[in-house]
C-alpha cells in the first residue's frame, strides 16, 4: 500500500462546500457544473493546474503544479502518476515528486528528463504551458526518509536519479535538519546537471552540507571504490541512493562487503523483473475470451502480446498502472519479489506479475 505524506494546506470551508455539493446533487453528478467555474473543483478525481515550467539543465524541466483539494499529500521521495492529454489522447506516467511536501506556496512539482523517442516527457519538457490542467493519480513509493531523519546522511545519485533526493533535501532544509549531509551527484556533462543551482545553493547556505558534483565525461564515473576518499565516514551514515541499475548493483555489493546493508536505501528506476522458477500456467483473458500460455518467468503482459493480443501498457516496470486488470481466479507471482498471492477481485499489474497455475483475468 502506498504511504501517504502530509496533507496540503486547503481551506476547510472549500472542502466542506464541495462535500455538501456532492450530497446535494446525488445521484446526479455536480462536476459538470463545478468545472464550468473551476476545473480543479471536480469531486471525481484529483487534478492540478500547471503554474510554472522551469528549465533544469539542457534536457529536463520542472513542472510546478497547484493541486486541487483532494490531493492526499506526499512524503519526500515518493512518486505520483501524472495524466496529460497529448494530441487528444490520455497518457499516464509516473514521476518522482521533487517538491518539499511542506512548501508554503502549496505547489507540488515533477522534473521529467527528456526522452527523445518518448511521448510524455517531450511534451512536459518542451510543450506544456502554465494554466493547463493535469490529472493526479496515486502517490506511491517506499523510498522515503524516516521521521525523524538520521543524524548523518549520505545521498548518491546519477542523472535523473536526483529527482526523489531533491524532495528529501528540500524537506530537510524546510525543517532545518541539514546538519551533517553529504550529497554526491553525477551527470555526463555540466550542461545536463539537474538541480545544479539548487544543490550549490544548499551547499553555500548550510555548513552541514557538502555537495560533490562529478562530471563523468571528463572525470569518469564515480564508484564505490571512491567513497573512502570522498566520504571517509560513509559506513557511519544512512545512505539514500537513486540512479541507473548498474550503479545501484555496485553499491549493494560494496555495502554487503564492507558496510551495513541495513543502512543502504535504494530507488531503482529499472527494477529487476524475472529470473525465478515459477510454475506458470494458462492465462484466460475474459474480455476477449482469448488464452495464452505464460511460463513462470514471463509477465502476463508479454505472454498475451506473444499470443497476438493488443493489451494496454505504459512503463512496463510496474509503476504507471496503465496495464492493470482484475484477477478473477488463480494465483500470481510477483516477478520483482517472488511473492505468490491470490488477490481475487483486485487490480493487478500485468507487466510485473506472472501466472502461478491457471488464472482468469479481466483485461
Amino acid at each position: 500500500m502506498a504511504e501517504r505524506g502530509a496533507l496540503p494546506t486547503v481551506s476547510k470551508t472549500r472542502a466542506l462546500f464541495l462535500r455538501a455539493i456532492r450530497h446535494l446533487f446525488h445521484p446526479l453528478r455536480p462536476d459538470d457544473y463545478l468545472e464550468l467555474i473551476n476545473p480543479l473543483w471536480t469531486t471525481r478525481e484529483t487534478r492540478g493546474r500547471v503554474e510554472r515550467v522551469i528549465q533544469e539543465g539542457s534536457d529536463a524541466a520542472t513542472v510546478e503544479i497547484r493541486p486541487a483539494h483532494k490531493w492526499p499529500g506526499h512524503r519526500p521521495g515518493q512518486y505520483v502518476r501524472l495524466g496529460v492529454i497529448i494530441d487528444g489522447v490520455y497518457h499516464w506516467r509516473a514521476y518522482s515528486l521533487t517538491s518539499d511536501p511542506g512548501a508554503e506556496d502549496g505547489l507540488i512539482s515533477v522534473t521529467p528528463k527528456l526522452v527523445e523517442k518518448g511521448v510524455v516527457s517531450p511534451y512536459l519538457v518542451e510543450r506544456i504551458q502554465p494554466g493547463e490542467v493535469v490529472r493526479l493519480g496515486d502517490v506511491e513509493g517506499v523510498f522515503t526518509l524516516p521521521d525523524p531523519p538520521p543524524a548523518k546522511l549520505l545521498f548518491i545519485s546519477a542523472g535523473s536519479g536526483v529527482t526523489p533526493i531533491m524532495s528529501m533535501l528540500r524537506s530537510l532544509d524546510h525543517r532545518d535538519r541539514l546538519h551533517d549531509v553529504v550529497v554526491i551527484h553525477s551527470a555526463r556533462t555540466r550542461e545536463q546537471v539537474i538541480f545544479g543551482d539548487a544543490l550549490h545553493d544548499l551547499d553555500e547556505r548550510h555548513t552541514g552540507v557538502r555537495f560533490l558534483l562529478r562530471i563523468t565525461s571528463t572525470q569518469g564515473r564515480i564508484g564505490p571504490a571512491d567513497l573512502d576518499e570522498v566520504c571517509p565516514d560513509w559506513r557511519d551514515r544512512d545512505a539514500f541512493c537513486s540512479g541507473p541499475g548498474e550503479l545501484l548493483d555496485d553499491l549493494i555489493a560494496h555495502w554487503e562487503a564492507e558496510g551495513d546493508p541495513e543502512r543502504l536505501h535504494l530507488e531503482r528506476f529499472q527494477p529487476i523483473i524475472g529470473g525465478g522458477d515459477g510454475e506458470g500456467g494458462m492465462v484466460t483473458f475474459l474480455d476477449s475470451e482469448e488464452e495464452a500460455h505464460c511460463d513462470g518467468d514471463t509477465p502476463i503482459l508479454v505472454a498475451g502480446e506473444k499470443a497476438g493480443l493488443k493489451l494496454p501498457y505504459g512503463c512496463r516496470i510496474g509503476i504507471c498502472h496503465t496495464c492493470v486488470g482484475t484477477l478473477q481466479s488463480g494465483r500470481l507471482r510477483d516477478l520483482r519479489t517472488g511473492e505468490v498471492s491470490e488477490p481475487t477481485g483486485a487490480s493487478v499489474r500485468t507487466c510485473v506479475n506472472t501466472a502461478e497455475g491457471n488464472i482468469e483475468i479481466d483485461l
